[in-house]
């Protein structure tokens, strides 16, 4: 059914009506509206695609109790974000519980064609990570093993062929040939969680690495100034950066460094948010141990608040922070959410010129207490409203 959609022009701030038929955009006017007026009226843009979505509501994804339903209900939850599509992240757990949760997102979208076409891919993150402390993050020690090709395939064929990204550690002895045959089935490799030397690093990119996982986190506190696998990812042009711009996971200063360094084009947010975020602050117990979500959203390991347990922030806080903190404009800032990740996984982004897909976000961006917020008045995947309620003037 042909739908109308009002807003402020992301890229150019112009006001436009967009008309919607068989889920692409059928029309786009400029419209004219009074200076006094035009305030009010919302922003319009390509909604977001999260490539690192771990869980949510007390669910994550790399868990024994995952069910067909709770992947449905994830999915629906990050439209209330600008979110129409993310990949599902499997995180480091037995090979049992990775099977499971791997099978289980298959059986979801085979059952439903319309939630496939909002999880393109599923992101698996492990197990074939540094045992290293610090580096490893959250991912158990005792699931920690070397690359396998194997055990890659018996994952993927677990997936029904659904994983398309895999990141891993390329610090192991033939790490650079798994990461050729992977990358050579299609599949994405992203470096993270690593403690490789930088010589391992650019074996990894030169065998088919495209992406470095939340480029910052997942590090050691302390390294080498000069020779370390962070200046490596940060130098190398043929690899897109994941970014976590919560507010927690990294000071404004090294998100502005990293963008700058990486530039835009070669940029992805993500939240990489947790199965524990969603829920009121308070003490909850995980897999991994007890956390704690804080009043200010920041996920720490319980009983303290500086060691953090994983993102309680979703997508479109990402958005307004990396404005402030890297001072992008909301069309720059736009593009590292939406077409970046789409360009990454061969996909189509949302758009607002004739022909393009209407996968779109209805938002105010507004300022309270000098902090800027990106708030979602109504999303739309493929012509259908997902979320909320479209304004019109």
């Amino acid at each position: 059914m042909p739908m109308l959609l009002y807003g402020r022009r992301y890229d150019t701030a112009e006001p436009v009506v967009l008309e919607t038929a068989n889920g692409r955009i059928s029309q786009t006017r400029q419209v004219s509206v009074a200076q006094q007026d035009l305030d009010r009226w919302p922003w319009i843009g390509p909604a977001m695609l999260d490539v690192q979505v771990n869980g949510y509501g007390g669910q994550e994804f790399s868990a024994q109790t995952l069910t067909v339903e709770e992947v449905q209900r994830i999915a629906n939850a990050f439209a209330e974000f600008g979110v129409t599509r993310l990949c599902p992240t499997v995180t480091t757990q037995t090979s049992a519980v990775l099977t499971h949760a791997l099978r289980t997102v298959a059986a979801a979208c085979e059952a439903s064609p319309a939630l496939a076409a909002r999880l393109p891919g599923i992101h698996l993150e492990g197990p074939f990570l540094t045992p290293q402390d610090g580096a490893r993050g959250a991912h158990p020690l005792r699931c920690i093993r070397p690359p396998d090709w194997d055990t890659f395939q018996r994952f993927q064929e677990a997936a029904g062929g659904r994983i398309r990204i895999l990141t891993l550690s390329p610090e192991y002895d033939g790490s650079a040939e798994f990461v050729r045959r992977v990358a050579d089935t299609g599949v994405i490799v992203s470096i993270g969680h690593t403690s490789a030397t930088p010589e391992q690093i650019r074996a990894a990119v030169d065998a088919g690495a495209r992406m470095s996982t939340h480029l910052g986190n997942g590090s050691h506190p302390m390294l080498h100034r000069l020779r370390n696998y962070l200046w490596e990812q940060m130098a190398e042009d043929r690899l897109m950066a994941g970014i976590i711009v919560d507010g927690h996971h990294l000071p404004p200063a090294v998100v502005k460094c990293l963008v700058r360094a990486k530039t835009p084009e070669r940029c992805i947010l993500v939240s990489d948010i947790s199965g524990q975020a969603g829920q009121p602050p308070g003490r909850y117990t995980s897999d991994f141990c007890d956390v704690e979500i804080l009043p200010d959203g920041k996920l720490v390991i319980a009983g303290q608040r500086e060691f953090l347990a994983g993102a309680a922030l979703p997508t479109n806080v990402c958005v307004a922070n990396v404005m402030e903190f890297a001072g992008v404009d909301l069309a720059t800032a736009m593009r590292m959410v939406a077409h970046n990740p789409a360009g990454l996984l061969e996909l189509e982004p949302g758009g607002l010129e004739p022909g393009d897909p209407a996968d779109l976000v209805q938002f105010d961006l507004a300022r309270s207490t000098g902090k800027l917020s990106f708030d979602v008045r109504a999303t739309v995947f493929e012509g259908t409203l997902i979320y909320g309620e479209l304004w019109a003037p």
